[in-house]
């Protein structure tokens, strides 16, 4: 019985790869082993960045509420608000009272008001 040699598979897996990487710096888009380990860290900073997304994502919609309450009353604070919000039974998440600030500011003066109250 002949050798079976990996040739058709190790090609294709190979240009897989090469294709994934198309694009990356130097030899990390050219030869397979640099451009495989390369796709490796690729992946690993893919899901590190989701995550850190995430994070970002929930800053920006801090820092846009707190700058709206500011611009409503110099006094109000962000802490304040959302403890006032919890004491209230008003459960609003932070993305949407940041798009509330941003593009509906009446409505947004209004959920403070029923929060002070």
């Amino acid at each position: 019985m002949p050798r079976a040699k990996t040739g058709i598979t190790r090609r294709r897996r190979h240009n897989k790869v090469l294709k994934a990487t198309k694009g990356f710096r130097g030899a990390n888009s050219r030869l397979y082993k640099r451009a495989h380990e390369a796709l490796l860290h690729a992946g690993q900073y893919a899901y590190v960045g989701r995550r850190l997304r995430k994070r970002d994502m929930r800053k920006l919609w801090i820092l846009r509420i707190n700058a709206a309450l500011r611009e409503f009353d110099s006094a109000l604070k962000y802490s304040w608000f959302i403890a006032a919000l919890k004491k209230a039974n008003i459960s609003i998440n932070r993305k949407m009272l940041a798009d509330l600030a941003v593009k509906d500011f009446s409505a947004f003066g209004e959920v403070i008001k029923q929060a002070r109250g």
